[in-house]
């Protein structure tokens, strides 16, 4: 035997570390029968194999040009790009982050109640990479596959934050939940920022919008329709049946719409961040208030004070809604004049709930810091004819209560009696 070849067969003995001391061979695919196989692989969707059992995962690429509903995917990078250049404290904002960091996230589950009763079936989600829109759905073939469906669905996650539709409510306390049975068979579940975008949505659209699905949202906002889709309520009857049945065709109908809920999580992402930073030219006077009201309650007055301003010039409801909020702002600001003034214009409003808290705000100021108990008097009498002979206003409270104004009047009556003027 030569020198070369004797070499070559001490090299394993020679290594030193952590390298093996022989060549391993290849894990061999474990022979496990996936039913109707070739029909998944038709749709994309292929097995992955742990632990002598399986999940199923498919995968769906659209280059950033593709569009769904009144946005195309590469929208999304502007509206990242927004939010960074934008020095504003906002609960949908991404400043710091890189598109491919949001992480848009829905799950589909076996019932809408917590607890270890409820299985989640599929989880499904995507993101930007380079110039595509990568989707990626796990499913679970049957109830005891969890441990590969958590493991293949763990080893794909590295972005920063979650996007969601109702999930830190629901999807994501579910996937903890059931994680738990797994966790010392799995990786541990990533620490995650979270975009919760029900929550937005229902702040700019609950006053045209009587449910708040994102079905709904879909439809009346973001000019999706959906073609034979399957209800969501449908899923879990459907999932039940292709456990026992193994037939792929109700799940790929599932599929598709929870795909369809992932992509329609990107054009709201895309349509909220739009309509947050002043840039939809399609903005309704209502949509811009909310926004306005929304900067305001966040303690962004300068934002807040920016868009409100925009609709004072005016007479129609959100008009009198922007001049209440913009009041109640200078009165935290100790500002009472322009607040005073505000409040003024807000008692013409024709509504009641407006018109009530401002004759309200009016009396305090006229009371404790211009010292014109007369005027003070005038409103809070204002305040109770609102109340008394209001038909929408109901379960008052507090001091907008009838009894807490009475008192406040007969206060104010006293005071003038010793303090004239």
């Amino acid at each position: 035997m030569s020198l070369k070849n004797k070499l070559n067969r001490l090299k394993p003995h020679l290594t030193g570390g952590n390298q093996p001391g022989k060549i391993e061979k290849p894990q061999a695919v474990p022979t496990i029968d996936v039913p109707f196989r070739e029909r998944w692989a038709s749709e994309n969707i292929f097995p992955y194999y742990m632990d002598h059992d399986y999940c199923l995962i498919r995968e769906v690429r659209y280059p950033i040009s593709e569009k769904h509903g009144i946005y195309y995917f590469h929208d999304f990078l502007n509206a990242v790009d927004l939010w960074n250049k934008r020095q504003v404290n906002h609960p949908l904002s991404a400043q710091g982050h890189q598109p491919g960091e949001l992480f848009f996230f829905d799950t589909e589950t076996t019932g809408l109640g917590g607890g270890t009763g409820n299985t989640i079936f599929l989880l499904g989600y995507a993101s930007i990479v380079g110039e595509e829109l990568i989707l990626r759905q796990h499913i679970l073939p049957h109830p005891g596959a969890e441990v590969p469906l958590y493991q293949s669905f763990l080893e794909k996650v590295n972005y920063k934050t979650l996007v969601t539709y109702n999930g830190k409510s629901f999807d994501w306390p579910q996937v903890k939940t059931r994680h738990t049975l797994v966790r010392e068979h799995v990786p541990k579940l990533p620490a995650f920022g979270h975009f919760d975008l029900f929550h937005a949505a229902r702040r700019l659209w609950k006053h045209k919008l009587e449910k708040m699905k994102l079905a709904v949202v879909e439809k009346e906002v973001l000019g999706v329709e959906r073609v034979n889709d399957i209800p969501g309520f449908l899923a879990p009857m459907i999932y039940f049946d292709f456990v026992e049945s193994k037939q792929p065709e109700g799940m790929l109908g599932i599929l598709k719409h929870n795909e369809i809920d992932i992509l329609s999580l990107i054009t709201l992402y895309t349509h909220l961040t739009f309509q947050i930073c002043g840039i939809d030219e399609k903005q309704t006077r209502t949509e811009s208030f909310e926004v306005g009201r929304w900067f305001s309650g966040l303690g962004e007055k300068r934002e807040a004070e920016k868009v409100l301003r925009k609709l004072i010039e005016g007479s129609d409801f959100p008009s009198y809604q922007a001049k209440l909020t913009l009041a109640l702002q200078h009165k935290k600001d100790h500002d009472w004049e322009m607040a005073r003034k505000l409040f003024i214009d807000v008692v013409d409003s024709g509504d009641e709930k407006l018109r009530l808290e401002a004759c309200l705000e009016l009396a305090k100021i006229y009371e404790h810091k211009v010292k014109d108990y007369k005027r003070a008097i005038h409103y809070c009498h204002e305040a109770i004819l609102i109340v008394t002979q209001a038909s929408k206003l109901t379960k008052l409270n507090g001091e907008y209560s009838y009894e807490q104004l009475q008192k406040r009047s007969e206060r104010l009556v006293r005071k003038f009696a010793k303090f004239p003027g």
